[in-house]
């Protein structure tokens, strides 16, 4: 619609030979399934390509008129690409710290209110991502013997994005769209970035198969920025030094020494000891907790995290505002160690737990009481303690596997936190994007006609030379708009074409709502509809187009 709504402006409607048309969005799209560990289907092209006739094919001449025209447009389109940003000001922008819905969601129907810990309500510096990496790789030369030299590796805030897929047949470093096909700047094997020609040759197609897909583990959490740049880092130190390596033991080693470094305890002291360093104060999320206490919600906390972390974590970003009162009375419940994801699916009991002692009861847990802490447990025992219903529980988290999709299926309300969502829509709300973006739309429009005039046609010198500049015109516009996101993978949610990324499809699968941090909750009274948008593609977050920009003026 934004394509059409340009193409209308600048290609010169009031010339009789130029006929612009409105395309219409295929409304069947929010219902494709879209990529998942064996689950693939292929969308349809959103460009509309007349059916040509076979007289209309055989017509040398008459395609050599339409690629005159097309190139008009085309030149036209050129001359008024200057008034794009005077257009653009008609098309609303985003709200970075907005709620982005997937599926309806009552919040007067909400009476309980779940929060993970890490990412969700702490916060963290970026020096957290640069602390992972540089524990990591010392476990991997002390503990699993990797070259010393492997010390001097840096974390390099640029390289990685959350969602990116890890080959360990292969190697490679994927990042897929919606449909489970490779960007074509999207795959890197080490630090290298591979041609599409390589990647065909690894891979047959640029589309992952079911098959290929087994063999694929997703990085999607907080922990996957040092994860993803640690493996690259591996793999470009052995090609360097031409050492002959197995791909799936460097994920395991790498992704080993990751969780060893968060189950030993090592991370956490080391966020302790200097919590200014890697945690950020927010008053806005005892404000948000605060609030939802007094209109009468209900409030737990459920974290993989041990107590003494969260506990120091949560005194230290809340001691301005508490007045030296706990923070656990903000709580209804507080579990802590609860083995997300195996917590939604097991029978495991809870324990109590004895903050002075550092101790864990052995009598059964029936009910829960006001400010005690509870470890590991089960979601069948905590519906059977609580009384809570399915469909009054909403439960925030980051981690799209770990924390969402066992509520998910469990009949839970889910709210994402996505921390990376605002400034990504701060940079598609920018000028130099939303003008390139229009530019690429419109290019995308003119290739499309292009290949249907010519489809049945011989390609004269007229037809390359339009199709070699409209390509590089694309080709200038996709290199500018991923640059103004990550340097290596472009954005987390789309790919440089547009199309929505895998990660894109696996928040739309489970996360009934979506934003950069639960406070933002506060922008909505409590009683508020939230409501999926009509005229969406897939993910909300999306600049969209009214419909009087349509409007006859």
């Amino acid at each position: 619609m934004l394509r059409a709504r340009l193409l209308r402006l600048f290609l010169s409607p009031s010339n009789p030979i130029v006929k612009p048309s409105v395309l219409a969005r295929s409304s069947h799209r929010r219902s494709q399934r879209g990529f998942g560990l064996g689950e693939f289907r292929r969308g349809f092209s959103g460009t509309l390509v007349p059916e040509l006739t076979t007289d209309d094919a055989a017509s040398t001449a008459g395609a050599d008129d339409e690629i005159e025209r097309i190139q008009r447009e085309f030149e036209e389109a050129k001359r008024n690409f200057d008034n794009i940003p005077e257009v653009l000001k008609e098309i609303p922008k985003m709200n970075p710290e907005g709620i982005y819905v997937n599926k309806n969601v009552r919040l007067d129907t909400i009476q309980v209110y779940g929060f993970d810990y890490d990412y969700t309500l702490a916060h963290y510096s970026e020096n957290l991502k640069i602390l992972i990496y540089d524990l990591a790789k010392k476990h991997l030369v002390n503990e699993l013997k990797y070259p010393e030299s492997c010390l001097q590796f840096e974390y390099d805030p640029k390289f990685p994005i959350r969602g990116l897929y890890y080959d360990k047949l292969n190697g490679c470093l994927l990042k897929l769209d919606f449909f489970g096909s490779i960007e074509l700047d999207g795959c890197f094997f080490g630090r290298k970035k591979l041609s599409v020609d390589k990647i065909v040759e690894i891979y047959g197609t640029r589309h992952i198969g079911r098959d290929q897909a087994l063999r694929l583990v997703g990085l999607m959490d907080f922990f996957c920025f040092s994860e993803a740049c640690l493996i690259a880092d591996i793999v470009q130190h052995f090609v360097d030094a031409k050492l002959d390596f197995d791909a799936s033991y460097v994920y395991e080693d790498v992704n080993h020494a990751i969780q060893h470094v968060h189950k030993s305890g090592l991370l956490h002291r080391t966020i302790l000891s200097d919590p200014h360093k890697y945690l950020v104060k927010n008053s806005q999320v005892l404000q948000f907790l605060q609030k939802l206490k007094e209109k009468g919600k209900k409030l737990f906390l459920l974290t993989n995290s041990p107590f003494y972390f969260v506990d120091g974590g949560m005194r230290f970003m809340l001691e301005d505002y508490r007045d030296g009162r706990s923070w656990r009375e903000l709580f209804d419940v507080v579990i802590a160690q609860a083995n997300k994801p195996s917590f939604y699916t097991s029978e495991h009991p809870f324990r109590s737990y004895d903050i002075e002692r550092d101790t864990l009861a052995f009598t059964a847990v029936s009910r829960f009481l006001p400010n005690e802490v509870y470890y590991h447990g089960c979601l069948k025992s905590f519906l059977q303690i609580t009384k809570w219903k399915g469909p009054e529980v909403i439960y925030f988290g980051d981690h799209l596997f770990s924390d969402l999709r066992g509520p998910s299926k469990a009949g839970w309300r889910t709210a994402a936190i996505i921390h990376e969502l605002e400034n990504e829509i701060q940079i598609q709300n920018d000028e130099r994007y939303r003008t390139k973006q229009a530019q690429f739309h419109i290019i995308q429009e003119l290739l499309g006609k292009v290949h249907a005039t010519v489809v049945s046609t011989e390609r004269g010198q007229a037809y390359k030379k339009l199709m070699d500049d409209l390509n590089m015109h694309r080709r200038h516009c996709r290199d500018i708009m991923r640059s103004l996101f990550n340097s290596s993978f472009g954005a987390t949610f789309l790919t440089d074409t547009g199309q929505e990324s895998a990660f894109a499809y696996h928040i739309h699968q489970y996360a009934d709502v979506y934003t950069s941090k639960p406070e933002n909750f506060m922008l909505y009274t409590p009683d508020a509809w939230l409501h999926v948008p009509c005229d969406i593609k897939i993910m909300p977050h999306h600049v969209k187009v009214p419909s009087t920009l349509f409007k006859p003026h």
